[in-house]
């Protein structure tokens, strides 16, 4: 398939195109990206793979073909996955963009980072992926979607390009690259047409030409890099999609995909129909727009779904024409490629939605990896592994698979271990916690194996246990019932554990301890 015909709708003359992005990827920004590097790099340098990172934003991880779902539609991921291997019970610790995001850079667990909340990521960090590659060799280019502070700040890329459409809508001074090039194809066109917030639950189909989406232009700006790159250096390449996060404005096509299907309805527990159907606050008609909590009936889950389903299967199709080009290149057998996302939306279920719970809507997450020929020698493909495993994995992982020495403060493993085999010392479970958000009782402490869920309530103290194999949608908490009373002790016992070395606003006399009042960075928090 050409890429006009999979940028359907394309009316914009290549040209045009290239004189319209020249604050984005234009041919003279081709030239200052130092693509056609003069130097000689040493032959360790260049037998390194290549490195492709793709992620998106607010995925859950059971919205893949190759998770089963009945009917999310995501071919090209479900390659990858056929083609290298995923992981069931991978998880976003911090279940919210800008802290995963930290730890993605930093590959460190919340407690080593120190970002324990929705707060921003420090303007300087003492470990960070794109700088450790860029000082061992690789040319790093990251397009879309960074949640950095300030926006351009690069963290170590040599260049970034920005989809950034969140502070367009917020009326912020800055513009991303995305929001100019859009001014300049399309001037009498409204980037916020179909009137949806970035928080909204609502669907609405993208009212302009495909080739006007920001899913389509970030795919764009990583398939530019790919044709034009003929540097000597090895290329770390992130391309950052900000979909399936709100607004969903899919183009039509794919609101069509869903509109008619048999949809899953929301998940609901009789413990969380007691605590959150009813909407926070006094009453207000346009709450349902963008509450983080509420029963708004079963057509606004529907509504939903069909566009967040419909905004999945697009950034699926947008990587499948990425993929295309690597191909075309000749890259794709020398790329290490992985796939994951920041955290994932709960759509409803037990009456929550967006993210920033301890629930699997919100803290499961997908992780894929598709290794290149002649690397993990007699690895099987197309398994899906069951170690618990998290964000902090993906910098060591990504490590290994260049050949790079994990630096000193690195917390995660590397995920190829497990697909080499090599499982024994893995860990038994993961941490999960966020900071007070939304409302006061969201703020909590976890821990899982995959099979088991317990979540701790740091206000009030309470307490959750989910079997997560015969539940897995956490309809039924176990805390209270008696014949899980070995199981629920034995689990706060490891969050005892865990949270002891923290301190006793943590941990005191044995126990854990109310936290009333939010902890929002822990004493490794980089100073300002």
């Amino acid at each position: 398939m050409n890429r006009d015909a999979a940028d359907k709708g394309r009316v914009i003359p290549r040209r045009q195109f290239l004189e319209a992005s020249a604050g984005a990827f234009s041919a003279a920004g081709l030239a200052s990206c130092a693509f056609r590097e003069a130097t000689l790099e040493n032959e360790a340098t260049r037998k390194r793979p290549n490195v492709l990172f793709l992620m998106d934003d607010q995925h859950r991880g059971d919205c893949l073909g190759c998770e089963g779902h009945p009917v999310v539609q995501t071919p090209n991921l479900d390659r990858l996955a056929r083609e290298g291997a995923r992981f069931r019970r991978a998880y976003s610790s911090l279940p919210s963009c800008l802290p995963a995001r930290m730890t993605l850079l930093t590959g460190q667990s919340p407690w080593g980072h120190g970002l324990l909340g929705y707060s921003a990521i420090p303007e300087r960090l003492p470990i960070s992926k794109p700088r450790i590659f860029g000082e061992n060799g690789y040319h790093t280019h990251a397009v879309g979607k960074m949640h950095f502070q300030p926006q351009r700040n690069t963290h170590g890329y040599h260049r970034t390009i920005l989809e950034e459409g969140w502070h367009t809508r917020l009326k912020t001074d800055f513009k991303c690259d995305y929001t100019q090039w859009f001014d300049k194809t399309a001037p009498n066109k409204n980037l916020n047409a179909t009137g949806l917030g970035y928080t909204d639950h609502r669907s609405r189909h993208f009212p302009f030409d495909e080739c006007l989406h920001p899913t389509n232009w970030t795919a764009r700006q990583g398939i530019e890099f790919l044709e034009n790159y003929d540097g000597a250096k090895p290329f770390f390449l992130k391309i950052s999609f900000q979909r399936p996060h709100p607004p969903f404005d899919p183009p039509k096509r794919f609101m069509d995909l869903y509109a008619d299907a048999d949809l899953p309805k929301a998940q609901v527990g009789e413990w969380s129909a007691k605590l959150y159907a009813k909407p926070l606050g006094p009453p207000d008609p346009n709450r349902e727009r963008n509450a983080p909590v509420g029963n708004f009936g079963e057509e606004a889950v529907r509504e939903s779904r069909i566009g967040y389903y419909g905004a999945v299967s697009h950034v699926d199709e947008q990587i499948g024409r990425v993929l295309e080009v690597l191909e075309k290149r000749g890259f794709l057998e020398n790329t290490f490629i992985l796939f994951t996302t920041d955290h994932g939306d709960m759509m409803g279920d037990h009456h929550l939605w967006r993210k920033t719970y301890p629930y699997e809507g919100s803290a499961r997450i997908p992780m894929i990896l598709r290794w290149p020929k002649g690397m993990l020698a007699g690895a099987k493909r197309g398994r899906a592994l069951s170690q618990p495993v998290e964000l902090r994995d993906v910098l060591p992982t990504f490590l290994d698979a260049a050949g790079i020495p994990v630096p000193d403060g690195v917390e995660g493993r590397s995920l190829l271990d497990p697909v080499r085999g090599r499982t024994a010392g893995w860990r038994e479970f993961i941490d999960l916690e966020h900071a007070q958000i939304y409302f006061p009782e969201n703020q909590w402490n976890a821990l899982t194996d995959g099979r088991w869920k317990y979540i701790y309530g740091a206000v009030d103290g309470s307490q959750r246990l989910f079997d997560l194999e015969n539940d897995p949608y956490e309809t039924n908490d176990l805390s209270g019932d008696p014949r899980h009373a070995g199981t629920l002790a034995e689990w706060r016992g490891r969050l005892i554990e865990h949270l002891s070395l923290r301190g006793e606003r943590w941990v005191k006399d044995g126990d854990l301890t109310l936290r009333k009042k939010r902890i929002m960075h822990g004493p490794n928090f980089p100073p300002a």
